[in-house]
């Protein structure tokens, strides 16, 4: 049955496919001994990631750790290889209309879920469905679709109503609420609602029983996953997974993280603290890399449907009062590493880089600061700053920030969490005094906001949007036009609208820009620097 568009249209945008590569990857303990002697037969990796896994839904949840187990026990349509093209993945083959319109594509033979079933092209319609229902990108592809219908078992079609130049890289979404094919049983689950079955046909099988929040999720290795025949490139190509087992290990405290990589306990950490790398770095047994060439920003989101920060004037206040040295320095992060003053919201050093409408950021203003809450009227009004003490990078930049903020006259409350019960609570739209909150700090890389469609906190509808739920139309529009314009040139001037635009609302204030390095046992071969931690290819001697 064709299905006539989906749900809650948004904006959309577009790109050329060689500047979206540019722009996109790569501008760059167990419960009991037996389970631990069941481990040391195989091969195991030990990892240690930014956060510990607490939830399991990669729809229901926008967080990088929910991300980074769905591409363990899950597989994608299509996936951005190293130069950011999107490229088949469970697609066999895909063809489109001479007008454009129309897409046809069709899976892989072999494919199976984690429980024996086939993948189907109804799994995979059922997956699109729920995605497009909370992710932006997927609400954009949703508003240009006229029709998402099954053909047979292996295909299916998708039908514009109006021009959409992403589709296949919207397939490939990677973040925020990436596009992970779920079997349609679980797909059908509302998008609101999280699932509580991680069966997925990806390379690695989830072992729930082993799961223990605060201590770590375990992968084995899925038997029965046919990889692509082309070699491994970026989140692309043949998943051949070397390692029996890998174990997410929960170590939120820096220096203990690091003393278990010099003694063998882990074997990667994906981001050690900026203080302890050159004590690492001194040590023959490990190695470090640029797991993330392009780097990271300190994104500061605020909640503009409470006071204070419905007010414009104040959240200018708060633009001004922030230094992006100091952020950078209270986080420790090497100068080497540092982007010193960077406003740009697609990032800088990247091709849609844009200042237009930007102040310089690097010392802020406080005194600019100052004036704006005294024309605004501020009366005092508590600020609730939410920090994730067990994140060391959003700690400091949190505490930093909120230092800068008191010391221009915001009455600050800084309540401490981890990082999972702050991806809980950000949702809750109380006003800050009776649970709510003001402002938290996240980190996002490049795939999180690369242009003005993908950027998930960048889109402004309010109540449908994510958290924090800022709303501007003219910000809304300017959006729209970036993927409808299909000269460069004029796109490109269209882009710098939306940064100036951006700058004068704030959605979310762009702290600090900077790069960090995973360090690993030097017997750990096979890493390669795809933004977002995958682990097939790997080995560990």
């Amino acid at each position: 049955m064709a299905d006539k568009g989906w749900e809650a249209p948004v904006l959309m945008g577009r790109r050329s496919a060689g500047s979206l590569a540019a722009s996109a990857l790569l501008l760059a303990g167990l419960g009991g001994r037996g389970a631990r002697a069941a481990a040391a037969a195989g091969t195991t990796l030990r990892v240690a990631l930014i956060n510990d896994l607490t939830a399991i839904d990669p729809v229901f949840s926008q967080a990088g750790f929910v991300r980074n187990h769905g591409f363990f026990v899950y597989d994608q349509l299509f996936a951005f290889d190293s130069q950011g093209v999107a490229r088949p993945q469970m697609v066999e083959r895909h063809e489109v209309s001479a007008d454009g319109a129309r897409y046809s594509f069709t899976l892989r033979e072999g494919l199976r879920f984690h429980d024996g079933q086939p993948v189907r092209a109804a799994d995979a319609v059922a997956s699109i469905r729920r995605w497009s229902r909370r992710d932006v990108v997927g609400r954009a592809l949703a508003a240009a679709t006229e029709a998402l219908q099954v053909v047979d078992d292996r295909s299916f079609t998708l039908t514009l109503s109006r021009p959409f130049a992403l589709v296949t890289e919207a397939l490939a979404r990677p973040t925020a609420s990436a596009l992970f094919v779920m079997p349609e049983r679980i797909a059908n689950t509302p998008h609101d609602v999280a699932i509580t079955d991680p069966t997925g046909s990806g390379p690695f099988i989830f072992r729930s029983e082993e799961w223990r929040v605060g201590d770590r999720a375990v992968y084995h290795r899925n038997p029965d996953y046919r990889p692509r025949a082309e070699p491994a490139d970026g989140l692309a190509g043949g998943k051949v997974v070397k390692l029996d087992r890998v174990e997410w290990v929960a170590m939120p405290d820096p220096a203990t993280a690091a003393a278990a990589l010099q003694n063998g306990e882990l074997d990667f950490i994906e981001q050690p603290a900026p203080d302890l790398l050159p004590t690492l770095e001194r040590n023959r047994q490990i190695r470090t890399m640029a797991f993330n060439p392009v780097g990271f920003q300190v994104w500061l989101r605020i909640n503009h449907t409470q006071p204070p920060f419905n007010d414009p004037r104040i959240r200018q206040a708060l633009l001004s009062a922030i230094g992006q040295e100091e952020v950078l320095a209270g986080m420790g992060i090497r100068p080497s590493e540092q982007v010193a003053d960077c406003p740009a919201f697609f990032f800088c050093g990247t091709p849609l880089e844009s200042r237009t409408g930007s102040p310089s950021m690097a010392k802020g203003d406080p005194e600019r600061a100052r004036s704006l809450l005294k024309q605004a009227g501020y009366d005092g009004a508590r600020v609730v700053f939410l920090n994730a003490s067990d994140s060391p990078l959003n700690n400091a930049a949190t505490l930093v920030i909120a230092d800068a903020m008191q010391k221009v006259g915001f009455n600050v409350d800084v309540p401490t969490m981890d990082w999972g019960t702050l991806t809980q609570r950000r949702n809750r739209r109380e006003a800050p005094s009776a649970g709510g909150w003001s402002l938290f700090i996240t980190v996002a890389n490049v795939l999180d906001g690369q242009n003005p469609l993908t950027n998930l906190y960048l889109a402004s509808p309010g109540d449908s949007g994510l958290t924090g739920w800022p709303q501007d139309d003219e910000l809304e529009a300017l959006r729209r036009s970036w993927w409808e314009e299909g000269d460069v040139t004029k796109r490109q001037a269209i882009l710098d609208q939306v940064q100036a635009r951006a700058m004068a609302v704030l959605p979310y204030i762009p702290a600090a820009q900077f790069r960090t390095l995973a360090a690993y046992r030097s017997n750990v071969e096979g890493l390669r620097p795809t933004t977002i931690p995958v682990f097939w290819g790997v080995s560990k001697g």
